[in-house]
């Protein structure tokens, strides 16, 4: 039975993993063994952050309703709860767009909410 060489199959592994790790520090960029540790160590973070993210922007929306609710003398609460109650089915975010690109839209909303 004739050899099998499996260098080609390995090398080819080793230079896609290395080449995801470009720019890591020091042997986390050139040793297979350092590389792939590193990278999937990385990897885990990026998936948290993806998940991260979802929950830092559902905060920010929060706090841009709730800065324009301010001036039109009513609380984020209770404009959430009185939309709830008229079953206006708008997410926070597009809330947030309203009250940055659309305020007169918001204040209609915001009079809604409080009759």
């Amino acid at each position: 039975m004739s050899r099998i060489k499996r260098g080609v199959i390995t090398k080819k592994r080793h230079k896609r993993l290395l080449k995801q790790t470009k720019g890591y520090w020091g042997q986390r960029k050139n040793v297979f063994k350092r590389a792939k540790e590193t990278l999937l160590r990385a990897l885990q973070f990026a998936y948290v952050g993806r998940k991260l993210k979802k929950r830092d922007f559902r905060g920010l929306f929060i706090t841009r309703i709730n800065a324009a609710c301010k001036p039109l003398n009513i609380s984020y609460s209770s404009f959430i709860h009185a939309l709830k109650g008229l079953n206006v089915t708008i997410n926070r975010k597009m809330l947030s767009q309203l009250a940055i690109y659309e305020p007169e839209a918001f204040t209609e909303l915001v009079k809604m909410a409080k009759k």
